[in-house]
């Protein structure tokens, strides 16, 4: 039997949805962990609707929360092999919300946090249809196993603007993740911008909750 995944929803401040955006929660966190962004984010984007879904499996690493895949790091291919398993589960999810809300593809923004990243990206440049944007915080672009861009070029077939923001003090996925990912996205034509928030760890502050809903306003109105 198919995952359907389930989680937290915000309407919009104002009228029926133009825009929905998903968000996708770090490993061992739950939805409910990043929907309180959608209330920081609504005098900004007034017509969004927010879902922020649970994760399809059970945390091994924490008891109540969840995972969009294992990670063990005993296995070096575990994140492409996690990103490419969950990708399925997550893009049913993201078709039926915008058809619940009958919005075109092109109205749909990602926003993810740590392991939300990798799936958020990962999901956001294979689209069929380019989404408005992408917002990935304290994560990284996973690639796969041979590092060859040739293979994973010819997978790309959306190319939104992406907004990558992480904290200088990250321990535990360090700064230079970011750097990684954007010259990786760079060399994929995918338009990126990035944002380092000074003496911050593993989490989002308030400048970077700034950059990332400024950078959302900015790409839906662009995208009308």
């Amino acid at each position: 039997m198919a995952v359907a995944l389930d989680g937290p929803r915000l309407a919009p401040r104002s009228g029926p949805a133009r825009q929905l955006v998903v968000f996708l929660h770090g490993y061992g966190a739950d939805g409910n962990d990043l929907i309180e962004l959608g209330q920081v984010w609504q005098p900004l984007l007034p017509q969004a609707a927010f879902v922020s879904p649970h994760a399809p499996e059970p945390c091994g690493g924490a008891p109540m929360g969840r995972q969009w895949f294992a990670l063990t790091f005993r296995d070096p291919n575990e994140r492409w092999v996690g990103v490419n398993k969950a990708a399925p589960v997550l893009e049913r999810f993201i078709d039926a919300e915008l058809a619940r809300l009958n919005l075109p593809p092109s109205a749909l923004a990602l926003v993810g946090f740590s392991q939300g990243t990798m799936m958020a990206l990962h999901v956001g440049l294979r689209r069929a249809v380019p989404s408005a944007a992408i917002v990935g915080y304290s994560g990284l672009l996973v690639l796969p196993p041979d590092g060859n861009p040739e293979t994973f070029i010819e997978q790309i077939r959306s190319r939104p603007p992406v907004l990558l923001v992480h904290g200088d003090q990250d321990d535990l996925i360090p700064a230079q993740a970011l750097f990684q990912a954007t010259q990786g996205l760079a060399a994929l034509g995918v338009p990126v911008e990035w944002h380092m928030s000074a003496g911050v760890g593993h989490g989002i502050d308030p400048e970077g909750l700034r950059h990332g809903g400024e950078f959302l306003a900015r790409a839906f109105k662009t995208g009308r």
